[in-house]
């Protein structure tokens, strides 16, 4: 069994070398179907968190996947579907996609004399399958098919109705968009100057995660510019996802930061899992205003 040190390496040489071949970020194009969004786990509908929805969107990528469904071998197989065999060009252990599951720990030591509870994150890691690469009645259902309309007009209400759900200070004109700590309001040229129109809302929701970092009580001390950059990113790609936004430019471009999230990548072996944790955690608490308001 591979140790906990380990699982951390294997995960970011995976990430690092998707990132240096040039594959495309973990951004997908806006498409209509119930069966593309957010990576999701087919039998319990829970949507993947932490540095499982970053793995699986590379994964996916790599293999020419759309489904947001995923299950493991077993589960497939209790819905009487089973997954297709390996193609030749796929190399042998990486036709499924190896994810983490996080458990909590508690032991008893001795701090200071005394004897104390101590929590630790036991990491397990599970290889699971898209639905696109499985066959069985169940497994068609959670698939993208051609007579979906895929590529229609794309709906931005969602993404309106979470803005507003926030209640976040958003001032639109200038040039510039950012988010102001200090008077806690967020700054951004009119809709109308972006193009494509998505390119709005992938950088509005970019600046509301950072809105989102006094709320959830995220302190800059001991992290850089580059690392709550990478995290706010990845929490607008989750969102984006989430809402059916589609992506104007991919995580290429931003060239000076990618140098950076490399090298801290390659340094320090938890790096990712950090900012891919705390990236969900801003997603999720963002959606939770959606939700709210759903439920009111």
């Amino acid at each position: 069994m591979p140790s906990q040190q380990q699982i951390r390496e294997d995960i970011t040489t995976r990430i690092v070398e998707a990132l240096e071949s040039n594959l495309r970020s973990w951004r997908r194009p806006w498409a209509i179907s119930a069966n593309v969004g957010r990576p999701a786990n087919a039998m319990s509908k829970a949507n993947y968190s932490g540095v499982n929805p970053l793995l699986l969107e590379l994964h996916r990528m790599k293999h020419g996947l759309q489904s947001r469904h995923w299950a493991t071998f077993r589960q497939w197989s209790d819905r009487g579907c089973f997954v297709k065999r390996r193609p030749s060009q796929v190399k042998p252990r990486q036709w499924g996609c190896n994810i983490v599951f996080c458990k909590p720990i508690t032991k008893t030591v001795e701090k200071e004399g005394k004897e104390v509870e101590d929590t630790f994150f036991m990491l397990r890691t599970f290889t699971v399958f898209n639905a696109d690469q499985c066959e069985g009645p169940f497994a068609e259902r959670l698939q993208v098919h051609d007579e979906e309309p895929i590529g229609v007009v794309p709906d931005f209400a969602p993404a309106d109705e979470l803005i507003e759900a926030t209640g976040a200070d958003v001032r639109h004109g200038g040039e510039r968009a950012f988010y102001s700590p200090a008077d806690d309001y967020i700054q951004m040229p009119h809709k109308h100057r972006f193009d494509p129109p998505g390119a709005y809302y992938e950088s509005i929701l970019h600046e509301l995660s950072h809105w989102s970092e006094p709320r959830l009580g995220y302190s800059q001390k001991g992290r850089d510019y580059a690392y709550f950059e990478l995290v706010a990113e990845m929490a607008s790609c989750f969102l984006a996802t989430e809402l059916g936004v589609p992506q104007g430019e991919g995580l290429e471009n931003h060239a000076a930061y990618l140098k950076s999230w490399l090298s801290s990548m390659k340094d320090d072996a938890s790096f990712i899992f950090k900012a891919a944790t705390q990236a969900s955690k801003t997603a999720d608490f963002l959606l939770s205003f959606r939700n709210a308001v759903v439920i009111a």
